[in-house]
């Protein structure tokens, strides 16, 4: 895929440390939202309640997630991520279409190619990661335009609500609820919608199953290859106390060894445990990768009775984001669960003066 040197944001990773946004969905929370208004007039008939469904209020409240875009940008962030996280037809079935298992069925892969051949999960999927793609442009080319200073958008595509490393029924561990080509036909249409919709990179995040993350990938590829064109590829994984992908359990090295050969822009950990138990892996991956390195951690643990729901505020998180700095560890930093624009400004203020990590001379290469 792309390489560093093809785009102009590896230049800005060879000399300084690049910001990634927050939470959206920590922070939409902040602005009390209910039911009624994720609904709005278009969805106001659906059967299912519709709240948790973050994505479609880049269509139901788009000033809303337009001026979280806003407070992100203003806050330093040089890369945007698009409200997409589960912006796919399968992810989206979930709030949408009836649940099999309700009435003693289950969900198998005939129920989910129902879901790929449906004109009206595809509509949906494609008309939020556009719409979600052209906020975050309008915004990033709007900030970009006021500072003097480049933004990117990245497309957000998430690790859908169902495994293809793992099987739900504990007598039959060699079922799978999906396919493969399931998932990567999913995730091309989505693809092509944040291509569509102005994105500058794709960001393949918080992989708990790398199964689904190569279907992703295979999905991006394909999709390059339709069009004739290539943007940077992100890959950024989730990780558990051992350092292993939540549901495939691979370790940090063997995720490295399983993604590299797509030769993305960065490889990266998000989410996960937050910054202090998310260390040593990122030390190792820095160690074994040979591309740029993201983190954006969650802010700490979950905490029921802080603000935000976890534990850490922006000087926390600016410290720790610092002392992952001063290890030359990072290339792009930020944060995931729990940060807020005020989070994002703290560890943009503190990582100005820091040095990025080294990168070898054939990945910045012109």
């Amino acid at each position: 895929m792309t390489t560093a040197s093809q785009h102009p944001l590896a230049k800005i990773l060879a000399n300084r440390i690049a910001i990634i946004d927050g939470a959206m969905g920590t922070t939409i929370r902040t602005y009390g939202k209910n039911e009624a208004d994720m609904r709005g007039e278009r969805f106001k008939d659906a059967k299912k309640d519709l709240l948790n469904n973050g994505d479609l209020f880049s269509l139901t409240q788009p000033e809303m997630i337009c001026d979280i875009h806003r407070r992100f940008l203003e806050a330093g962030a040089d890369i945007i991520e698009t409200n997409t996280f589960g912006a796919t037809s399968i992810s989206q079935s979930e709030f949408f279409v009836e649940d099999p298992r309700e009435h003693g069925g289950r969900k198998d892969p005939e129920f989910y190619q129902k879901i790929i051949d449906d004109p009206s999960m595809s509509s949906l999927a494609w008309e939020i990661n556009e719409r979600s793609a052209q906020q975050c442009r309008e915004w990033a080319d709007r900030v970009a335009t006021a500072t003097g200073r480049q933004r990117f958008v990245a497309g957000a595509i998430g690790p859908l609500t169902v495994s293809l490393s793992n099987s739900p029924d504990a007598d039959d561990p060699g079922f799978r609820v999906v396919t493969f080509d399931q998932v990567k036909t999913a995730y091309a249409e989505q693809v092509r919608a944040l291509i569509a919709g102005g994105s500058d990179l794709l960001l393949v995040e918080t992989i708990f199953d790398s199964l689904n993350a190569k279907a992703a990938l295979v999905a991006i590829r394909e999709v390059f290859d339709e069009q004739k064109k290539e943007l940077p590829v992100m890959i950024s994984a989730a990780v558990g106390r051992g350092g292993e992908t939540l549901i495939s359990a691979q370790t940090t090295e063997a995720f490295w060894n399983a993604v590299k050969h797509v030769k993305p822009l960065s490889v990266g950990l998000n989410c996960s445990l937050g910054p202090d138990l998310m260390y040593p892996f990122l030390e190792e991956l820095s160690e074994k990768a040979d591309v740029a390195i993201s983190a954006y951690p969650n802010a700490g643990l979950p905490n029921p009775l802080s603000e935000t729901g976890f534990d850490l505020g922006p000087a926390d998180m600016a410290q720790r984001l610092g002392s992952f700095a001063d290890a030359g560890l990072i290339n792009i930093a930020g944060g995931c669960c729990g940060n807020t624009p005020e989070h994002i400004a703290a560890i943009a203020r503190a990582l100005e003066h820091k040095a990025p990590r080294a990168l070898s001379k054939v990945e910045v290469a012109a």
